[in-house]
């Protein structure tokens, strides 16, 4: 699985490159698009399937409305030409692509059946908790107990955007 993970990273880090170099915006859109997808086909074989979920949902959306944009805001027609550096773009699109689809479905191999609970991480957490934080509530003997200091980090974090909204409300109020 390492192996996987470390190819999927390398055209990760490829399409990063790529997105940094290209010459229209399009290309750098998708080329931020397999970085995306990429990500998510790393979620999918760490099992992290709801992570993987988020993830496509948000790079789809994002995808699309950068997509939209780009096109929307060119100012000439662009004549399609198939000269040989763009036939070498495509038949690389087409590669990066295949090799992605076939890591997403390795990935998808390593997913445990639908419906089996596995307690990997969390069974320390379940058993015992009442015991160990005197909280009936498991849920939230795990938020204050167990990951105090991240549910901490948490708030911190929604308090500070929270202030950052109202101060940038204040300010264009007062104008």
């Amino acid at each position: 699985m390492e192996l996987t993970i470390s190819i999927i990273l390398g055209f990760m880090i490829i399409g990063a490159i790529y997105a940094l170099h290209a010459k229209d915006l399009l290309s750098a859109v998708v080329a931020m698009g397999i970085v995306g997808y990429g990500l998510v086909i790393c979620f999918l074989l760490l099992k992290a399937p709801d992570l993987a979920i988020v993830q496509i949902v948000v790079e789809t959306i994002t995808l699309v409305i950068m997509v939209a944009v780009v096109l929307d805001s060119t100012r000439d027609e662009i004549a399609v030409t198939f000269d040989r550096r763009s036939i070498i773009n495509m038949v690389t699109g087409l590669i990066v692509f295949a090799a992605l689809f076939y890591f997403f479905i390795l990935a998808i191999g390593n997913l445990d059946p639908l419906g089996s609970h596995t307690l990997r991480m969390s069974e320390s957490y379940v058993n015992g908790a009442v015991e160990k934080t005197g909280s009936v509530n498991l849920v939230t003997g795990v938020l204050f107990d167990f990951r105090a200091y991240d549910t901490l980090g948490e708030a911190v974090i929604l308090y500070t955007a929270a202030l950052g909204v109202l101060t940038l409300l204040r300010m264009k109020g007062k104008k």
